[in-house]
């Protein structure tokens, strides 16, 4: 299983514009993944711009399809341009 938890600090005034983008992801990822078991983008309740993106897959096949599609290639991009500094990706292994 590959799992990785990604945080993102958005630029003031640019935070409908992110949230737009990752709920496309998200829903297109839902929808067109099977090997994706979670996908999930969350705000910070008190860190204004403050996001984690928490994504679950079935093995490295199921991520490199991910990081593959077409919509991840069209929605990436301006997603990052979205943010006021370089993103924190971590990657976890499943306990249980």
């Amino acid at each position: 299983m590959i799992i990785f938890v990604a945080t993102l600090h958005v630029k003031k005034g640019k935070e409908k514009d992110f949230e737009s983008l990752q709920q496309e992801l998200s829903k297109l990822t839902h929808d067109s993944e099977p090997g994706t078991h979670v996908y999930d983008v969350i705000r910070h309740r008190d860190r204004a711009g403050v996001y984690v993106v928490y994504a679950r897959f079935k093995d490295q096949a199921a991520f490199d399809l991910h990081q593959g599609t077409d919509f991840h290639s069209r929605l990436v991009p301006p997603i990052l341009a979205c943010l006021d500094q370089d993103m924190d990706l971590q990657f976890y292994e499943f306990v249980g």
